[in-house]
């Protein structure tokens, strides 16, 4: 069988940038026999503690390596390298965290005190993870997997998007120079949806953690079906924002701004709607139209750059999709178009950020994921009609009100239909907090103390004294 040869194209030029060679249905089970192989020493070989070293030593040497990383990142996927290494700095923020809690996470649970009888619980590593994960924030998205999976003493099987091939290069190398035995992490190339699908489906895997679009979650459910293990979906979002009256509108749409175009809106997580009380909306669109005013869009590798390109060609036409269906159903377009002319020229990847006023809700912009940096605002009479429309989603990854009544913002919060919600904040994935999405947003739950859950299984102990019989 021929070797799949797997393309990445740069956002910033168009043209070819690096190849990698995909792997084989043949080659998987070769690869996954090594990890099964691996772990099944490993467990016992490196117990909680050791793990725990490696770990800090793999996050010591990612941040000696961030300025390099950080670089390779923005030509890959087209951030601006004035943030690309806020990632890595942010990657090993989070896996301190779980660095800091895995003793109490990990520990045996003990059963109730009976004379005679010891009894506990266990959570004891799954074995082989297939970890599927996105281009768009990678170090980021695979640190949430990794080191949970990894302290519980499990083997990985990384699976980058085709856009980012070197992030799993890289942390392989990475651990392994950190003192983690061979094969416990492999890297596995693949750009073919139907060669992937076998991956899901191998008997060897014993459960797989996935970051990426609905459709792709759902085909990975799908592969793995006739299988019981435990699947990890993390997937998309269509994230509101609701301004109240009472907010300082100029903090708020420069916080709003920042949530909704930061790496050119290509974040799950990222505002995608924003509902805005009757009496203050156009003030509030003024005070947007002032924000992005001060943006540039341009050059990612110009460090005075705050907007990049987005990832690709197809992505740019869907949302050129999107506005013009908002367009062309009554939505007014506010965007200051002379601020960006510049940075539009470089090329179709370079989307200038949108900013729609009259949207509604039959409009593509207001449903549909657009990952683009689109501001599409609503007005509405009423807190009521706000949370009506929130809610009204297939998503339900993250959601914000803005606020000066942070007791009210709560109240309202506690009825939006989603796994994370904030009051005054956006787009921030908080490592002590479940990161979990309800509806078509996701299953399971990465960070937190749950966050290691979805990499362990329950075994309970019970043990009984064997009584002195007379001989």
């Amino acid at each position: 069988m021929s070797k799949e040869i797997i393309t990445t194209i740069s956002p910033i030029t168009g043209q070819s940038l690096l190849t990698r060679e995909g792997v084989t249905t043949e080659d998987f089970s070769s690869i996954v026999e090594k990890s099964s192989y691996a772990f099944s020493t490993f467990r016992y070989t490196h117990p909680l503690k050791r793990r725990q070293e490696i770990v800090k030593k793999a996050l010591e040497i990612l941040s000696n390596k961030s300025n390099l990383l950080a670089k390779e990142l923005t030509e890959q996927m087209g951030r601006p390298i004035a943030y690309t290494g806020s990632e890595l700095s942010t990657a090993k923020m989070r896996a301190e965290y779980l660095l800091k809690v895995s003793d109490e996470v990990l520990k045996d649970l003990p059963g109730e005190e009976q004379e005679g009888f010891r009894r506990f619980i266990r959570k004891e590593p799954l074995g082989v993870i297939l970890v599927i994960f996105a281009w768009n924030y990678p170090y980021l998205i695979l640190i949430n997997s990794l080191v949970p999976a990894i302290l519980a003493g499990n083997t990985l099987l990384l699976k980058p998007s085709p856009q980012t091939p070197t992030v799993a290069e890289h942390i392989v190398s990475i651990f392994t120079e950190a003192g983690l035995p061979e094969n416990v992490l492999q890297t596995v190339h693949c750009g073919n949806p139907k060669t992937l699908e076998s991956f899901v489906s191998h008997p060897g895997i014993s459960s797989i953690a996935f970051t990426g679009s609905v459709s792709g979650g759902i085909a990975v459910q799908k592969a793995a079906a006739s299988r019981v293990i435990p699947i990890g979906l993390e997937l998309g979002g269509k994230d509101p924002a609701y301004v109240r009256p009472d907010v300082n509108l100029a903090w708020a749409a420069e916080n709003i701004v920042d949530g909704a175009i930061f790496n050119s809106g290509q974040s799950c997580c990222s505002i995608e709607r924003v509902y805005v009380h009757e009496s203050v909306h156009d003030d509030f669109l003024r005070e947007v139209v002032k924000v992005l005013e001060g943006y540039k869009l341009g050059d990612p590798l110009d460090k005075s750059t705050q907007i990049g390109p987005v990832v690709s060609a197809r992505s740019a036409k869907t949302i050129s999709e999107h506005i013009k269906d908002a367009e062309d159903k009554g939505a007014i377009n506010l965007t200051p178009r002379l601020v960006f002319a510049e940075g539009v020229r470089l090329g179709e990847t370079f989307v200038r950020p949108e900013l729609l006023a009259e949207c509604d809700h039959s409009m593509r912009i207001m449903t549909e994921e657009t990952f683009g940096p689109t501001i599409p605002v609503m007005k509405v009479s009423s807190d009521e009609e706000a949370i009506k429309l929130m809610n009204d989603s297939q998503f339900g990854l993250t959601a914000s009100i803005w606020t000066k009544d942070t007791e009210t913002g709560e109240k309202l919060v506690e009825r939006v239909e989603a796994g994370t919600v904030f009051v005054n904040r956006c787009d921030y994935p908080s490592p002590d907090l479940a990161w979990t999405g309800w509806k078509d947003s996701g299953r399971g739950v990465t960070l937190s103390k749950f966050g290691f859950e979805a990499f362990v299984r329950l075994k309970s102990f019970h043990l009984k004294d064997c009584p002195e019989l007379d001989k």
